[in-house]
């Protein structure tokens, strides 16, 4: 099987769909702008999923579900909200198909919905009018819930993982007493998704908040964790935004504090998507196909077997098997690949294309000697390691790799940020460098517009760890308190 991924240098756009078709993470359907999640990339999904749940319910979370549709008048309630959404909501009007004279079928026109339902977008509206109802009294806070969930964004141009019309997420959304605690869980939740990405993606993110106009519709701060892929664009891995008493005004949810005042609640939501399988894919993949962290590999060791006839292959077969259980019992996820339908080179090109962080071929010799041949997914190189010796090698590789793919992304990552003094300089970087771009900025959202229309570059965030310098605005030339990092994103 020829991998023929067209090369990154060549079109990182066109690199990356192929990939993700040929590497069997997702695939188009018949609905546009709507994705199959395929099982390899589910898989994924489901070890990203796993590992968040695990760290939401450690800070004290609880999982619930609420419904997909949300009654349009909901969202007329918070102003900017409904703006920072309208136009991208799926809406659903009537309730029954009927056939037609011609024996198609129609939408029964008698069968008009009420109040038109509204596909959620993001579920604030229909959470915080059941919040209504669960709260009474101080008592009864703070409220920290987590959905898993699909929501639709109709969007016009999309790409796998990245922006599809449809995506799975999870969701959180939070009632508190204060300000104050409200404020702190948005900045938890911020470092729980840095820990995620950085532990388990491997990829390096800043943390940050957002400008009033990168802000979630309806949020007084937009907490985030930005991520650098290898084409030098800028990706948004992760945000948690404090909403302050917007919600809570908005469905009056008020409880009785212990003074006995009525008070609004304070709110807090967050959320992190399939997008990030698109950051992973983009942050460590090579020109032979996706290379996987070990910590989020559905398969982390494959074993393939190099042999001639039925009797070879049950020598290997008898060794292959025990290491594979005695790896399983290590919590090491492996395969054992003796299909006899697909030649060995094939099945190598395969589990490179798929990102399989080790590989393991025993033949005939390495029967004889006690060995067997030992290949990196990241590096591409092989080792022959003596079979007492490969249960302990494996296990020092796979946590080796995971650090090994931080370090690398790390590295370039810091080798794109790139600090400058005047509005040229800033163009140059942006067109020929690429990256994170250091500068000056004034703080109004007139400059951040214009920058934005004349070089496609937004402000991807204020670094939670600026300093105060006073410098000079790179674009209008006016004072300036501190440096934000300007990217061009996806």
């Amino acid at each position: 099987m020829g991998k023929n991924l067209t090369s990154r240098a060549e079109d990182y756009s066109k690199w990356y769909n192929e990939l993700v078709v040929k590497a069997d993470l997702a695939e188009n359907s018949g609905v546009r702008g709507c994705m199959v999640i395929k099982p390899y990339g589910y898989a994924i999904w489901e070890k990203m999923q796993a590992e968040l749940d695990r760290m939401f319910k450690l800070t004290g979370h609880e999982n619930a579900y609420f419904p997909l549709f949300i009654p349009k008048s909901y969202f007329s309630k918070e102003a900017s909200h409904v703006d920072g959404f309208a136009k991208e909501c799926a809406v659903v009007t009537h309730y029954r198909l009927k056939n037609d004279e011609d024996g198609g079928i129609i939408v029964d026109p008698e069968a008009k919905l009420e109040e038109e339902l509204i596909v959620r977008p993001t579920s604030e509206t229909i959470i915080w009018d059941t919040y209504r109802k669960w709260i009474q009294s101080y008592r009864d806070l703070p409220i920290k819930i987590n959905q898993w969930a699909n929501v639709v964004r109709w969007e016009m141009r999309t790409r796998l993982f990245l922006r599809t019309a449809e995506f799975l997420w999870q969701e959180g959304h939070t009632a508190h007493a204060t300000e104050q605690e409200a404020i702190e869980e948005a900045n938890l939740m911020m470092r729980v998704y840095a820990e995620f990405a950085e532990r388990f993606m491997a990829m390096p993110v800043i943390r940050g908040t957002k400008t009033e106009s990168e802000r979630f519709a309806g949020a007084l701060e937009t907490y985030c964790i930005e991520a650098l892929m290898q084409d030098g664009k800028a990706l948004q891995a992760g945000t948690s935004h404090f909403l302050g008493q917007n919600f809570a005004k908005a469905f009056d949810v008020k409880f009785a504090s212990k003074e006995g005042n009525q008070e609004h609640v304070w709110a807090t939501s967050w959320g992190v998507s399939t997008r990030l399988m698109g950051a992973l894919v983009m942050t460590h993949s090579d020109d032979n196909g996706l290379v996987l962290p070990p910590k989020l590999a559905p398969i982390q060791v494959v074993i393939v077997p190099i042999y001639r006839g039925e009797e070879q292959l049950d020598a290997i077969s008898q060794v292959a098997k025990e290491l594979k259980r005695e790896l399983q019992l290590l919590g090491v996820s492996v395969k054992y690949d003796d299909r006899d339908t697909h030649k060995p080179g094939w099945k190598f090109n395969e589990y490179e294309l798929k990102g399989v962080p080790l590989r393991i071929a025993i033949g005939p010799r390495d029967l004889e000697k006690r060995t067997v041949e030992l290949a990196r997914r990241d590096t591409l190189s092989k080792e022959v390691v003596s079979k007492d010796a490969i249960v302990d090698r494996v296990q020092a590789l796979l946590a080796e790799m995971q650090t090994a793919l931080f370090d690398k992304a790390l590295k370039f990552r810091d080798s794109h940020i790139t600090e400058v003094e005047t509005y040229d300089e800033f163009k140059d970087i942006l067109e020929n460098k690429t990256g994170f771009v250091s500068a000056f900025w004034d703080g109004t959202s007139e400059t951040e517009e214009q920058i934005k229309n004349e070089t496609k570059a937004t402000i991807r965030c204020i670094p939670l760890d600026y300093k105060e310098e006073s410098g000079t605005c790179v674009y209008s030339g006016k004072p300036a308190s501190r440096r934000v990092l300007f990217a061009k994103a996806y």
